[in-house]
């Protein structure tokens, strides 16, 4: 019988160069390092070279903008639930207060032992009442861990004007220079290095970002700016409240907190920062008939003959290249409807030449980029993730 050559196979050789190019892509299933006529196979990754999932923890968690931190993490594919905390469902399966997390989510509520979570979450949430997190927090804790704090506690820099506006004595003073105001598309720098961020307000959130483009660079009068906003019913939290009730808000709708809504300080302090000089304004927020979304509608004298190419080009020095700061094509007013579920801000705007005014106009949902939105986009720049991970959500329409 006559046997054939055998081919030696060797580095350069075709079949080899084929059987490497075919073994990468087999990524993940093993590693295969091909040398000068050596074949070296290792073993594949194992779960310590892996990513590890960044362990989050909620304060909170069976309010809306508690549920909606839920919602979010739960298809964040970088982070994991590890406490849900709600003083009022402890032990009660999550899902049951939230039928939306059947099968979903199958963890029961947790108390808002701060001291225990800070030993097993890399981040905490807390979306709670103002006064809250001031009480628990503590050097011990920020060592640990990290705080996205969704309440007003940490966002006003002056702790007399905090207790002037929120009717409270602040427990930590001691944290508040240190604390960095969370608004993303503003302070990211800041953000990326904090233990402590201060998730902005809602109102806050939209009425800031609608102006602070014109604010920074100086082409409104910051004298005249007034702000008149309105919120959806779930801006006012999920406790049960006679002006909250269907009848109370259904076919309805009514100015609220006027000449003394808490947020007003709050966007003052913020854009004072963004115009360098003190600004005080007006501020009249508004309850209509509808689950989500905020619409804030500015009005500010402008400074000088300024065209709408002017104002454009301002808006698209500071925000075209945001992800979710979409500033709409001319004439185009921005709606609530647009932004439902998402994470966007619209912004729009409109010059009056017979007054020589200027309305600018913003949009966003709430319960999203005005507040557990935001906080998970504040997260993933403190962890160096991508901004937009777990947040690439389509608007609801309709």
């Amino acid at each position: 019988m006559k046997i054939k050559s055998l081919h030696i196979m060797h580095g350069s050789c075709i079949i080899m160069q084929a059987f490497h190019f075919w073994i990468e892509s087999k990524k993940g299933q093993a590693n295969f390092n091909l040398g000068r006529g050596k074949m070296k196979i290792t073993p594949s990754p194992t779960q310590e070279d892996v990513r590890r999932m960044i362990k989050a923890g909620i304060i909170g968690a069976t309010g809306y903008a508690g549920g909606e931190l839920v919602r979010i993490l739960t298809g964040h594919r970088e982070a994991e639930i590890v406490w849900y905390g709600s003083r009022s469902y402890i032990d009660q399966k999550y899902a049951d207060v939230y039928r939306n997390m059947f099968e979903i989510v199958d963890a029961k509520c947790l108390d808002d032992n701060m001291e225990e979570l800070a030993k097993q979450a890399d981040v905490i949430f807390t979306a709670t009442p103002q006064g809250y997190c001031a009480s628990v927090i503590s050097e011990e804790i920020l060592e640990r861990t990290k705080i996205v704090d969704l309440s007003a506690d940490f966002r006003i820099k002056d702790v007399g004007v905090y207790e002037q506006w929120y009717g409270i004595r602040h427990e930590s003073p001691q944290f508040i220079d240190e604390a960095v105001y969370g608004l993303c598309e503003v302070n990211r720098e800041g953000i990326r290095n904090a233990r402590l961020v201060a998730n902005p307000g809602c109102y806050t959130t939209c009425s800031i970002l609608t102006a602070y483009p014109l604010a920074k660079e100086g082409m409104i009068d910051m004298n005249t700016l007034i702000i008149d906003a309105k919120s959806g019913t779930s801006g006012a939290g999920r406790g049960a409240k006679v002006p909250n009730l269907f009848c109370e808000v259904n076919e309805n709708m009514k100015a609220y907190g006027v000449a003394s809504h808490r947020h007003t300080p709050e966007i003052e302090e913020q854009l004072s920062y963004a115009s360098g000089e003190e600004v005080l304004l007006s501020f009249t927020p508004h309850l209509v008939p509808m689950n989500r979304g905020i619409l804030a509608t500015e009005y500010a004298s402008l400074k000088g003959n300024v065209t709408e190419e002017d104002v454009r080009a301002v808006y698209e020095k500071y925000y075209k290249e945001e992800t979710f700061i979409r500033v709409l094509g001319a004439g185009v007013c921005p709606e609530t409807k647009w932004v439902e579920g998402s994470n966007y801000v619209d912004i729009g705007f409109q010059i009056d030449p017979r007054t020589n005014r200027i309305v600018m106009m913003g949009a966003i949902d709430n319960l999203v980029k005005g507040a557990a939105g935001q906080a998970v986009q504040n997260m993933n720049i403190m962890f160096g993730l991508p901004e937009d991970e777990g947040l690439k959500f389509v608007p609801l329409f309709p």
